[in-house]
């Protein structure tokens, strides 16, 4: 077997990951992660890949814990370094995985936040004179949109009662019904005579540019300020359609459907929240 090098493997394992379709942000992450152990390694003087043990991968994790990084943070990039190795077994790049008899540590995971009545309330009264901002949150909050899926939305893609979102990155097409507060604030926004018409994207700039993922952040996060809402975060807005979908009743496999979950489980992490009866307090309809 040839001797690959610890940044060749590393390249070949980002190429795979392109070719699978996965998303910039993904390849980033898991870039930095193995970066962070191909530094340790080299360190120690390795320069193959097949020159690492399971000793090895454990003594990074013991190195990271020694830095003060969180159980959690360790326990993401240790996923990292799993996916790395596992994919260089398969390859028949290394004959043994070093990695897959280290455990991950243990921490609680933090269950989703969700915004209160109050809290949203405020925020649709912070945004009521700026159709742009209100017609983001009702998407976000009324339909459970991603904040990219709101950067990508064209106009040819809204319909009477629904949304198609376009797939992209590794996420399917799907269409995500509209109810009528997401319908009233798209079209005011259309209509109120800030919307540059010769744009394909329904969310732009006032020079007709796409608004960015960065940029709608950055807006909703000063309306987040201007209604005093502490400690949310824009993703947030999305959580909160899926709690009360799931409190109202919907059917937890249509509501997976709808937010664009890959898998029935990420929408089961939700369920935890049904039960905390300050959170859902009077919540009983579909529409907030």
């Amino acid at each position: 077997m040839t001797d690959i090098s610890l940044n060749n493997s590393l390249n070949m394992f980002v190429d795979a990951l392109s070719q699978k379709g996965k998303s910039t942000n993904t390849i980033v992450a898991y870039k930095g992660d193995i970066n962070q152990l191909i530094s340790y390694l080299e360190s120690k003087k390795y320069q193959y890949i097949n020159q690492v043990l399971e000793a090895d991968v454990d003594s990074f994790k013991t190195n990271l814990t020694d830095n003060g990084y969180t159980a959690k943070s360790i326990s993401r990039k240790l996923n990292s370094i799993k996916n790395f190795f596992s994919f260089l077994k398969n390859e028949n790049i290394i004959d043994l995985d070093p990695s897959a008899e280290v455990k991950h540590p243990k921490y609680e995971n933090d269950l989703p936040k969700i915004l209160k009545p109050v809290e949203y309330r405020s925020l649709r009264d912070a945004c009521r004179n700026d159709s742009r901002a209100t017609a983001i949150v009702e998407l976000m909050l009324q339909a459970g949109l991603r904040i990219k899926e709101i950067e990508n939305l064209k106009l040819e893609n809204i319909k009477d009662n629904d949304i198609l979102i376009e797939s992209y990155e590794s996420h399917p097409v799907r269409s995500v019904p509209l109810n009528n507060s997401a319908k009233t604030a798209i079209q005011k926004y259309l209509s109120d005579g800030r919307y540059p018409t010769r744009s394909k994207n329904v969310f732009v700039t006032k020079t007709g540019k796409t608004l960015l993922a960065r940029n709608i952040r950055s807006l909703l996060n000063r309306f987040f300020i201007k209604a005093d809402i502490k400690g949310i975060k824009v993703n947030d807005l999305r959580n909160t359609f899926i709690v009360f979908q799931l409190k109202s009743g919907v059917p937890i496999d249509v509501v997976s459907q709808v937010v664009g979950h890959k898998r029935i489980s990420t929408t089961e992490k939700y369920l935890e929240l049904i039960d905390n009866k300050e959170e859902a307090r009077g919540i009983k309809l579909k529409e907030l």
